[in-house]
């Protein structure tokens, strides 16, 4: 399936569009029938699975991140790592506690990504002040950063350089481009990204 995220955005619609995986049935059964269905690749039981676990899913995430975007991130990536992974899933484990040890997984990751992040900030944090002759960062990584930067499309380079360089808050950059705020924060997680992985490959090679 290459639409996995657009299935599970759209999960409730899709419910009340296909028929039932099973009708009249006791608890017990309803739930083995789900798990089979699931482990078959039968994407009502991924919209099922969503409905019923999703809110179970994002509380975890949210009390351990303890912020609601990464929260509903986790909770998206729960979801599509159990339909990637289905070919793998065992219809005799219970589908909720297979759910959770995947949630817990995808946290241990978002808390990792946080302090990858927080390197990569500190390098750009360094960069700025190097600039303006605060700092003398790596040349290297000073480097690396410039590189990066400049090979941002002109939008998401002017959110980063204002986030960075004039430490603008998200919502001061929003307004100062007229960008909704979700768009500008979309931009520094893809960015930060970015030059993350550059970063490691480049730390990989030393």
């Amino acid at each position: 399936m290459t639409t996995t995220a657009a299935a599970l955005a759209c999960a409730h619609a899709r419910l009340r569009k296909l028929p039932p995986i099973v009708t009249d049935a006791r608890p017990d059964d309803a739930l083995a029938t789900l798990a089979a269905s699931f482990a078959a690749g039968d994407e009502r039981a991924l919209a099922e699975m969503y409905t019923r676990w999703s809110a179970l899913v994002y509380t975890l995430a949210l009390r351990n991140l303890g912020d609601v975007s990464e929260a509903e991130d986790v909770t998206q990536r729960v979801f599509v790592s159990a339909w990637q992974g289905r070919g793998r899933y065992d219809p005799e484990r219970p589908l909720p506690g297979w759910l959770v040890g995947i949630t817990r997984h995808k946290i241990a990751d978002a808390l990792a990504a946080r302090t990858r992040d927080r390197t990569v900030e500190a390098a750009l944090i360094a960069t700025a002040e190097a600039d303006e002759g605060l700092h003398q960062p790596d040349l290297a990584e000073r480097l690396l950063v410039a590189d990066e930067l400049a090979r941002l499309e002109p939008v998401p380079q002017q959110v980063m350089r204002l986030a960075f360089f004039e430490d603008l808050t998200h919502a001061q950059i929003a307004e100062r481009l007229t960008l909704p705020l979700g768009t500008v924060k979309s931009h520094i997680r893809r960015s930060l990204d970015r030059l993350r992985s550059r970063m490691e490959v480049t730390y990989d090679a030393h």
